[in-house]
């Protein structure tokens, strides 16, 4: 499904023509649709990697302007040989630990990490040598839209997108109470089996696991 096609189908719908639903609007129902989706399900579409080199005497490193969430941080050259075999998982700890922790001045290899702020993570001990490390994170994917015509979701799961989208829209429009209850019904039946494809199916083998089942 395209952009152009996903804007139609929300105006045939709802039976609102873009004089009300106008490009502005519907933008707005599929940005906030998309976020949905991107915190009801951790798709794989959205793993990403990404290497930065620690400098001696810096706790401190930028994120990616994309990065949305971290799910672990490694050092790669744990040895200081840029051997990519010697390879540690840093600890997350909260960031009152992290104060305290490089407040005693130590340098060595880190073994914890933080979320400082939304663009800086930290972490402890201060690197005693130039390390690199390794984030593995989850992305905040373009959106679709007039220049994006088309995206992982609005491809591989374009009739949740769409039930998604028709909750904003009649939210937006104040009814029918009974329409805006069906599609939200529609989205969460539907979320479920892309649930289970994303986050059971592709992430687990049937032979050492067995077959996903969900749980009443």
């Amino acid at each position: 499904m395209t952009y152009t096609e996903l804007v139609q189908k929300i105006r045939d719908y709802t039976e609102v023509t873009s004089t009300v639903l106008t490009d502005t609007i519907v933008n707005g129902f599929i940005e906030n649709a998309e976020f949905r989706i991107l915190r009801d399900v951790d798709s794989d579409n959205n793993r990403r990697y990404v290497t930065a080199q620690l400098i001696a005497g810096t706790r401190f490193i930028d994120t990616p302007d994309n990065l949305l969430v971290i799910r672990s941080a490694q050092i790669v050259d744990s040895d200081g040989t840029a051997n990519p075999d010697n390879r540690e998982f840093l600890q997350y700890r909260d960031t009152s630990f992290m104060s305290e922790f490089n407040n005693l001045n130590s340098q060595g290899v880190p073994k914890y990490y933080s979320n400082w702020d939304e663009d800086t993570v930290v972490v402890a001990p201060t690197p005693d040598a130039t390390y690199t490390i390794q984030l593995n994170y989850i992305l905040k994917p373009a959106g679709l839209s007039s220049t994006v015509s088309t995206t992982y979701l609005s491809l591989q799961f374009p009739n949740g997108l769409l039930y998604a989208c028709l909750v904003e829209a009649y939210g937006f429009l104040k009814g029918p109470n009974d329409l805006l209850q069906l599609y939200e019904g529609k989205y969460k039946q539907a979320i479920e089996g892309f649930s289970i494809e994303q986050m059971g199916r592709r992430r687990r083998d049937e032979y050492q696991s067995g077959v996903p089942r969900i749980g009443k």
